[in-house]
């Protein structure tokens, strides 16, 4: 795909940020942009200004999850060079313009469910949600969420079907604008 399409103007200061044989700083909105800057500051644990193996492993402690070493060479892998806040930046910017943002969402998801069932814990989405290393969310939000009928089932959450409720509402939201 040659012309990426945007819902979203983005604002002048996306242009002015471009770096030479990268648009990503052109596919995503200044908001956009600044979210991933707090992703990537959550993710660079040690803030060397580079997401490492070691961040991630750091990262994903503090979220109670032990993950191979393997896993996470194929994750620093999926990158072509030292993954810095451009390099950051590009990889999202091609995996959501070359995937489903759905299928995105469920790749997250399923790095906690270990055992390839297709659902976490009602307790691990929880978890997630209201994890302060990011953007919590309030009880609010959480109440919130439950009002949409998210797919839990005797305390499961079928994140499959929870990446499309989510996926769903957020295109609903963008047409709303």
């Amino acid at each position: 795909m040659s012309e990426k399409k945007s819902k979203k103007k983005s604002g002048g200061g996306a242009a002015k940020a471009k770096r030479s044989g990268s648009d990503a700083f052109q596919t995503f909105d200044q908001r956009t942009i600044q979210e991933f800057k707090e992703a990537f500051s959550i993710m660079d644990q040690n803030k060397d200004g580079f997401i490492d193996k070691n961040d991630l492993r750091d990262m994903y402690a503090q979220l109670g999850q032990v993950v191979s070493d393997s896993t996470l060479e194929e994750m620093i892998k999926e990158a072509p060079g030292p993954i810095n806040f451009t390099m950051f930046l590009q990889l999202f910017g091609d995996r959501l313009t070359g995937t489903d943002p759905e299928d995105v969402i469920v790749g997250a998801f399923k790095m906690f469910d270990k055992k390839d069932t297709g659902s976490i814990t009602e307790e691990q989405l929880n978890r997630i949600l209201t994890n302060k290393r990011g953007e919590p969310l309030d009880e609010e939000e959480i109440k919130a969420m439950y009002k949409g009928n998210p797919p839990i089932s005797g305390g499961q959450v079928d994140y499959k079907a929870f990446a499309k409720l989510i996926t769903t509402g957020a295109q609903d939201e963008l047409n709303k604008e």
